[in-house]
Parts: structure tokens; C-alpha cells; sequence
């Protein structure tokens, strides 16, 4: 793909991302999505009316301006770019029939709470909507009624199509905030995943804005493209879909969504903090690990806090101004935790300012070469790394190693060569994270100062 972020290097030699990553897009995802609450009277048309050999429809990329080859892509059968198109059909394999039935929700291709994400959930439906198209252009674009023939139109711009609806994915923010609506949740009705949903065997939820979209790329982020709509370079990307992250979270942890009867929603908590291995062997070790950045008191599942880790590393290089402010909010919600559920509440809107604050930060300020690499160093440095205590946090930690890794290949900072030849440390972080139930902090600590070592090589 002529104008795409170097994919070779995002997925690896070995393919190991490209098989995490491909089992994280093609899971049973939750339930609806942004465009049923912004649609209002627009109608979804449906992907079929995209799909013109004069459209998005060809079967070859050789538009002069578009690669007009969108949808080919988009329903790619072998790769992690078609899991969009293949959402609906999840539904009808045995694991998503055997959740639904735990859920005792009926079938699951036509449960309203997996349709939301798993099919776009359009209100006023085109005569050429199908719902088996899974989740179609309009799920993200936006419903297209509004701007589709301004949108081809000879003369037509960018901003009068999103005037007039269009989702403008070129903005991070934007982007973040659709993806959020499946790859985490909002206050949607049907469209957040309770840790009821994930007890039935829905797979936790895992998401990082950069490295996913890169693998969701169906169009040539090229001149011309930048030309008409602008853009972001992959580590502004990545620091705003983090930013964007802890405040989505946040701000559903402080609705009624947060709590279940007289227990928290524990979905919002650190999974593996729980599911742990446990023994009343006297010679047993627990497997849990003293955290220096959540001030809570042993045995208190903590808040899932991997974005942030990630902001608070990101912070000390981008902002330092406000990092520290971030660091003392952070540490203050984690402790009101402690407390109980309203000064939980009122730390969480404090956290959600300075996370607000941090976006503001990362869209405004440079992104280049040797910031890039200062992050790098550190997610890795001493102040972060013995924060990697829990599996998510570590997950998270790998993607943005690799992911800022590509920003660099992509914009010609390193060479791909370059890059290629530190895959395999690359890929041993990957591996200690591979398996949750076989996650050690210790170990993984090690295997991703290892790969931080040769990033460094680099500089």
C-alpha cells in the first residue's frame, strides 16, 4: 500500500502482532456504536452504494486520487484490515451462540447487544442497508444520506462533507471517539460490555487507537490525502487515543454504569489483579505485586490503569508542565478508591480534566524524531517501568513500543531495515505477554527493557 504506515514493520517479521492483534478485532466486540446516537433523521444507505467501480468498488487500486479498491480491502477474507466485514458472521460461530446462550439472550446475530458493534446500528435504514455487511462504512464515516453526493461531487471539499455529516477520521480525536464506541463502550443503551458479558466468555477489551487503525487502513494516507484533509503522524495518534481512552473510561465509570447491586462494575478494574492463581500451599507466593503508582490498600482490585501508565510516561516528555499534576490526580483517584463510591466519583471528573488537558497537549505540540524516542525511553525508565505489575498495563506498554517504533519508520526517521533488525526483541516482548496466565512481571520488565535497549540503538 503505496501512502500506508509501514504495516511490515507494525506487524513484525514473525507475525506475532498480526495473530494478537487479529484475535483482538475478531472477537465479539459489544454493542452499538457512536452513529446511532449522532444519526438524528440522516439514513444509513448502506455499503453497497459505496461500492461503484466508479466508487470504492474496484478490484484493482488505480484511481487517479482514491484508491478506489476500499471495499475489496475492507472485505479482505485473510487478514486483520477485513474484521470490520466480518463482524456479523462471529455471530454465528459456536462461541458467540454459546455466550448468547449463557446471556439468555436468544441468538446472537440478532441480539440488539451484539449488533451494536458487530453490525452498524442504523436507525432510518436505505433499501440497500443489510445488516450481515457487519460493521459497514457508516459505522465510521458516518450515516451517509447527508453527504454522499457532495462527497463525489465535482468542486466538493472535505469540510463541506463534514458539514454536512461526514466523520472527520483524519482528526485523532474524532477517530478515537468513534473507535471507543465498540473498543470500549459508552452510555449508549446495549453498548458496554458488563463484566457480566465477559463472565459469559466475551473476551476482555484491549484497544490502542494508532497501532489498530493502522491495521484497519484501507485508503493511502498520502500527499494528496493530507493535502485535503490534513492528518497526524502516528505518535501524536497514539498519545491522544490514550488521552481519549482514560477520559471514555472515566467518564462511564462515574455514570450509573459503574456499579452493579451493591458491587462495582468490575469491568472497569485491572482483570488479572482477580483471576489469579491462588493456593492454600503455605509455600505458595502470591502472584500480585506492590504497584508504586495506585496508593491502595493490599487485596483492593485496583482500577484498570494502562492508559494511565501510558499518559504518565508520555506526560514527563510532551508536557512536563502537567505531568506532575496528572501524577498527583492519578494517585489521588486510585486512593479515593479506598473510600468509597462518591469521592471515587469527584477524583475521577478531577483525573478526566488532566486527562483532558494532556490531549489538548499532544495535539498542539511537536511530535518529532527525538520525541518520538524520548517516550520510548520512558514507558521503559525507571520512574515507569516498576508500574508493570498487572497484565493490561504490560499489554498496552508492548503496542506503544511497537507502535512508536513504526511512527519513525514512517516518517522516515529509521529506516525499515533499520527496524527489521531489532524485530526479534521486539517480538520477545510480545511473547511475555502472550499468555496471561502465564504474565510475570518481573520477567516481562526485563524483556521490555531489552527491546527499549535496541530501540535506543537506533537513536
Amino acid at each position: 500500500m503505496g501512502g500506508t504506515r509501514n504495516i511490515a514493520i507494525a506487524l513484525g517479521a514473525a507475525g506475532f502482532l498480526a495473530a494478537l492483534l487479529l484475535i483482538l478485532l475478531l472477537r465479539p466486540a459489544g454493542a452499538q456504536t457512536l452513529a446511532q446516537s449522532t444519526s438524528g433523521s440522516a439514513t444509513f444507505v448502506g455499503v453497497a452504494t459505496c461500492g461503484g467501480t466508479t466508487c470504492h468498488g474496484r478490484s484493482e487500486a488505480d484511481g487517479e486520487i482514491v484508491r478506489q479498491d476500499e471495499l475489496m480491502l475492507w472485505q479482505d477474507p485473510a487478514t486483520a484490515a477485513g474484521a470490520h466485514s466480518r463482524a456479523w458472521a462471529v455471530l454465528r460461530e459456536p462461541r458467540s451462540r454459546a455466550i448468547a446462550q449463557r446471556l439468555g439472550i436468544g441468538e446472537a446475530a440478532s441480539a440488539p447487544i451484539c449488533l451494536g458493534c458487530h453490525a452498524t446500528p442504523a436507525g432510518r435504514r436505505g433499501i440497500r442497508f443489510q445488516t450481515s455487511d457487519g460493521v459497514g462504512c457508516e459505522s465510521c464515516h458516518g450515516p451517509a444520506s447527508g453527504w454522499l453526493t457532495s462527497h463525489y461531487a465535482v468542486g466538493g471539499t472535505h469540510a463541506n462533507n463534514v458539514a454536512r455529516g461526514l466523520v472527520p477520521l483524519e482528526d485523532p480525536r474524532a477517530r478515537a471517539g468513534q473507535c471507543l464506541d465498540c473498543h470500549f463502550g459508552s452510555a449508549d443503551p446495549g453498548q458496554f460490555v458488563t463484566h457480566r458479558i465477559m463472565a459469559a466468555g466475551h473476551p476482555r477489551i484491549s484497544f490502542e487507537l494508532d497501532l489498530f487503525s493502522t491495521l484497519q487502513q484501507h485508503h493511502n494516507a498520502d500527499r494528496d490525502y493530507t493535502a485535503r484533509k490534513g492528518g497526524a503522524d502516528g505518535t501524536r495518534i497514539w498519545a491522544i487515543g490514550q488521552a481519549m481512552a482514560l477520559e471514555r473510561s472515566l467518564t462511564l465509570f462515574s455514570t450509573p454504569l459503574g456499579s452493579e447491586g451493591i458491587f462495582p462494575e468490575f469491568y472497569f478494574f485491572d482483570c488479572h489483579s482477580c483471576h489469579r492463581r491462588i493456593s492454600d500451599d503455605p509455600r505458595f507466593r502470591p502472584g500480585a505485586a506492590a504497584n508504586p503508582g495506585r496508593p491502595i490498600p493490599a487485596g483492593m482490585p485496583p482500577y484498570n490503569d494502562e492508559n494511565i501508565i501510558m499518559l504518565a510516561a508520555a506526560a514527563r516528555v510532551v508536557a512536563p508542565g502537567l505531568a506532575q499534576r496528572f501524577e498527583r490526580d492519578s494517585r489521588a483517584f486510585h486512593a479515593a478508591m479506598a473510600d468509597g463510591r462518591g469521592p471515587a466519583v469527584a477524583a475521577a471528573a478531577t483525573l478526566r480534566g488532566s486527562a483532558r488537558a494532556l490531549a489538548d497537549a499532544f495535539a498542539a505540540a511537536p511530535m518529532g524524531r527525538e520525541t518520538t524516542f524520548a517516550i520510548i525511553a520512558a514507558i521503559t525508565s525507571d520512574a515507569i517501568r516498576p508500574r508493570f505489575t498487572d497484565y493490561a498495563g504490560s499489554v498496552q506498554a508492548v503496542m506503544a513500543t511497537d507502535t512508536l517504533l513504526s511512527a519513525l519508520v514512517s516518517e522516515g526517521q529509521v529506516s525499515a531495515g533499520a527496524a527489521s533488525g531489532i524485530r526479534a526483541d521486539i517480538n520477545a516482548a510480545y511473547r511475555a505477554v502472550h499468555d496471561p496466565n502465564d504474565y510475570n512481571p518481573g520477567a516481562f520488565r526485563a524483556s521490555l527493557g531489552r527491546a527499549a535497549a535496541a530501540i535506543r540503538r537506533l537513536r
